[in-house]
């Protein structure tokens, strides 16, 4: 990760509070990049009241809607990392819109519905430099042990042939953009 990360910026989608954002971060610190850490923080499907990964303390009373943003700037703020990473406050697919940057680095973990997943990729692996690495989170072999959602976008990024497989690193797969 740290070689990609001499080729430019990484992005994350999927920021949620931080915790991949402390290590994606540091990494990026490292090289003297940014990392823009890309997330609506309303919460996946997964995070809504009454789900299974609900935490009461993101429920945003007031707006009546989960709010993950403080938290992440709290974290970032914590680490040191206010020069590094930079937060977008939107929706993959509105962050991708304009977005003219060429990155070293995707980590995809936001929505992990399939709708969700197949955006974040075709928002964001067009961006990736050669050479560059598309990581993607919560792959599982098999519906009993989670979604498949990302299991299925991984697949699908190597099955194009922009990609070659890396190491897979427990529910994490890595990517490397070949030359074109």
């Amino acid at each position: 990760m740290l070689e990609a990360g001499g080729l430019g910026p990484g992005l994350e989608v999927g920021s949620y509070c931080g915790k991949s954002t402390l290590w994606l971060g540091a990494a990026c610190a490292r090289r003297g990049v940014s990392l823009f850490a890309v997330d609506h923080h309303l919460g996946s499907e997964e995070h809504q009241p009454g789900e299974a990964y609900h935490d009461p303390e993101l429920y945003d009373g007031a707006r009546g809607r989960i709010d993950s943003f403080p938290h992440l700037r709290d974290t970032i703020l914590r680490a040191g990392l206010q020069d590094t990473v930079v937060p977008v406050v939107a929706a993959s697919r509105v962050a991708a819109r304009d977005w003219a940057t060429p990155l070293s680095l995707v980590f995809i973990d936001g929505g992990h519905s399939l709708e969700a997943a197949e955006t974040d990729l075709a928002c964001w692996a067009g961006h990736i430099l050669t050479g560059g690495m598309l990581l993607i989170h919560d792959i599982f072999a098999s519906p009993e042990q989670g979604g498949q959602a990302p299991r299925l976008i991984y697949e699908r990024a190597l099955a194009s042939g922009a990609f070659e497989p890396l190491e897979q690193v427990g529910t994490l797969g890595a990517l490397r953009r070949r030359p074109s």
